[in-house]
């Protein structure tokens, strides 16, 4: 069984695409390790990497070509300054040559040595393999995004069944949505209860809470910058920042200098009906915006889908609870981890592989169902919300024009908000014996799907809207 951590669902990184950038880079910084680790790294006279199937149709778009020379380079995506991203990759580009992980100056021709490959790889939809030449020998190691920023490399014994080997450690190992709920009786716990126990096992508490609110401040700041930056999007799409004209009418003379003073100063601001789904579209596009900039998001559970869970939190502590804390944080983050791991487990959540029903639909289910136990859901009832917010997401294809994590992207995360917090509602007024489709029902239904959906519609720019309009259309 596959033993997923929190910190594995939700992980700081840089836009605009967790299985389209931020894998590959730490494919890249995977495959250094290695060579370090063989005594090769110093013996390396020049590098190639080869970018297969959706990593090759919307690489460019995705800034996969950016990634990889950025992991190659030793960067850190959790912390580099994202505005220096552009000057690392002109470097590259204008002097021929690559920092070798900021250590060895290595001959580098950017439109030579990432290569685009349309051809599909049978182990996965996201693959690249990295060439090391070595006293004329080539060295080569393959990996595969997965999803969510997740990378594993093929192993022979299992490539030909499309499988992974895991091990897991937690005390308490969760597979689907009957394990989840058996753990809870078990224990008498809520579910983010049980994932905490979970995550005891591995870490000490103090730690967990310390990367919790880093989480959570990074989900912040980045619904923040989104909300404050005016503009039009990198891309050729000519895409406008819609977050900042949204919330210039909403907060009307609310005053602030900071992202905590912003929760408080939207608190106190009269807030209509109407306006509430404003709010939240805002913050979901805020976040998006933000990742379609190569700007620093959580993958939640990725990054084209990164602002539906930010943007339902935000929602319970400025709409719901004025008093919500941060211990209503960690749960909900807990929660929401739990059931995307589920997903992760039972299905994918990588649109390459399930089209956008694994990326918006997980993240939807997932702040549904943490939504839900924060307002006084049962256990049960929290995987009801999650059912829902799934069902209706099944079948969403992936079909961004020009392989942008814009057009329908941005959009389609406002839309997961609003059904995750509708699911929790409907959730709530449900008794869950009288279920039809339970948890468990709709990950596979999603999984089947996924595998009978056409190729097309998964990430590659080849269907849909991608097709029906064009960037000179724009």
């Amino acid at each position: 069984m596959e033993c997923i951590s929190v910190f594995d669902m939700l992980k700081i990184g840089v836009g605009p695409s967790s299985s389209h950038t931020l894998g590959p880079w730490r494919a890249a910084e995977r495959w250094i390790q290695q060579l370090k680790d063989s005594n090769r790294f110093d013996k390396v006279e020049r590098i190639r990497v080869d970018l297969y199937g959706s990593l090759s149709l919307t690489g460019k778009g995705h800034a996969t070509d950016y990634a990889v020379l950025l992991g190659l380079s030793g960067a850190d995506p959790e912390t580099i300054p994202t505005e220096t991203i552009p000057t690392v990759i002109n470097t590259i580009k204008d002097s021929n040559t690559l920092n070798f992980n900021n250590e060895r100056l290595l001959e580098f021709e950017f439109t030579k040595d990432v290569v685009f490959n349309k051809k599909f790889l049978p182990f996965h939809a996201n693959a690249l393999t990295f060439s090391a030449l070595i006293n004329g020998r080539h060295y080569k190691s393959t990996f595969y995004s997965i999803g969510g920023g997740f990378v594993v490399q093929e192993e022979r014994k299992v490539s030909k069944a499309n499988k992974i080997i895991f091990y897991c450690t937690f005390p308490y190992p969760i597979s689907n949505g009957i394990e989840l709920i058996n753990a809870c009786h078990q224990l008498n716990l809520p579910i983010s209860g049980v994932v905490l126990e979970n995550e005891k096992s591995i870490r000490d508490e103090v730690i967990i809470n310390g990367e919790l609110k880093r989480i959570w401040d990074t989900m912040l700041e980045c619904m923040y910058i989104g909300c404050h930056t005016e503009g039009t999007l990198p891309g050729g799409l000519n895409v406008r920042r819609r977050a900042y004209d949204m919330h210039q009418t909403l907060k009307g003379d609310a005053s602030y200098s900071n992202p905590v003073e912003w929760i408080y100063a939207i608190r106190n601001t009269e807030v209509k009906f109407r306006q509430i789904l404003k709010w939240v579209s805002c913050f979901a596009l805020a976040v998006n915006e933000v990742n379609a900039s190569l700007g620093r998001v959580v993958t939640a559970p990725t990054n084209g889908s990164a602002g539906v869970i930010p943007a339902v939190l935000m929602y319970y502590l400025v709409i719901e609870n004025h008093d919500g804390n941060f211990e209503d944080i960690k749960r909900f983050l807990l929660v929401a981890s739990e059931i995307g791991s589920i997903f992760k487990k039972g299905a994918t959540i990588s649109a390459a592989m399930g089209g956008c029903q694994a990326e918006i639909g997980v993240s939807s289910a997932m702040a549904a169902g943490a939504l839900c136990e924060l307002s006084g859901g049962t256990p049960e009832q929290v995987l009801v919300a999650a059912e829902i917010a799934m069902e209706h997401h099944l079948g969403m294809t992936c079909d961004p024009i020009g392989g942008l994590v814009q057009v329908p992207c941005i959009e389609r995360n406002a839309m997961g908000a609003i059904k995750a917090i509708n699911a929790c509602e409907l959730a709530l007024d449900t008794d869950p014996k009288n279920v039809k489709v339970p948890l468990d029902k709709v990950v596979n239904t999603m999984w089947e799907t996924a595998k009978d959906m056409n190729t097309k519609y998964k990430e590659t720019s080849e269907g849909g809207l991608a097709v029906g309009v064009h960037l000179s259309d724009c």
